[in-house]
């Protein structure tokens, strides 16, 4: 899995807590309003009454009505790009995306897309075309920076088609795994399960794309210890 030092966490203060308690509860208005009523018919105004803020405070969260559902998908990416570019040398492109499989495949990722709200608002944009349109946008951005990372890092050693083939695999793995799962309700624990099987299929299709281990320059590093079957 992908290393990380371990850090104890600062004590949330107050601030940072009420800010996130508001954030969480424009979520979950936007939500329960849009099932409720329909995308289109609900405002923004709605929203921060049911969220009990103002307008303005919820402009100062989201930019608009539709970025509310799409909340922390950029941070998400942003950390992905991130650990991409901390590829080790001769460190092979397979590896390094099961690597980042455990990253996303957590139970706190889990967790965030299952349960009432977040299950609800995955229906949702799947329902509603006023939503799928910036879901498509940003899934198509998100394999694009993915893919520009990828090549970024393996440099010479990796060809576009070839990137852009290694992160369709796996985002389309992930992402159809997660829908064919909240479509039956499933839970955190089956939800990581299944997106750890699928990522480990996508994966073993990559295993000939990229640098092989013990080839090209640079000195060989060991593999990354790669998380264990929930």
């Amino acid at each position: 899995m992908i290393e990380t030092t371990a850090v104890s966490p600062e004590p949330m203060g107050l601030r940072e807590r009420k800010k996130l308690r508001t954030r969480r509860a424009l979520i979950e208005a936007a939500v329960r309003l849009v099932a409720e009523q329909g995308y289109e018919e609900t405002t923004v105004a709605q929203i921060a009454a049911s969220a009990d803020v103002s307008t303005r405070t919820f402009f100062s969260y989201f930019p608009g009505k539709d970025d509310v559902f799409f909340a922390d998908s950029q941070q998400r990416v942003d950390a992905l790009v991130r650990a991409v570019a901390d590829r080790r040398p001769q460190e092979t492109v397979a590896h390094l995306l099961r690597a980042l499989e455990g990253s996303v495949v957590s139970p706190d990722a889990a967790a965030g897309l299952t349960g009432e709200v977040p299950s609800l608002r995955v229906r949702l944009i799947l329902s509603s075309p006023a939503l799928q349109a910036p879901a498509l946008h940003w899934l198509f951005e998100a394999q694009r920076h993915l893919t520009g990372a990828l090549l970024e890092a393996y440099g010479d050693e990796l060809n576009e088609p070839e990137a852009a083939a290694a992160v369709g695999a796996l985002v389309g793995a992930l992402v159809n795994t997660v829908l064919i799962c909240l479509a039956r309700d499933a839970s955190a624990d089956e939800l990581r399960l299944a997106l750890s099987r699928a990522a480990r299929v996508a994966v073993a299709g990559l295993a000939s794309v990229g640098p092989k281990p013990g080839t090209g320059t640079g000195t060989d590093a060991p593999a990354r210890e790669e998380p264990d079957e929930p």
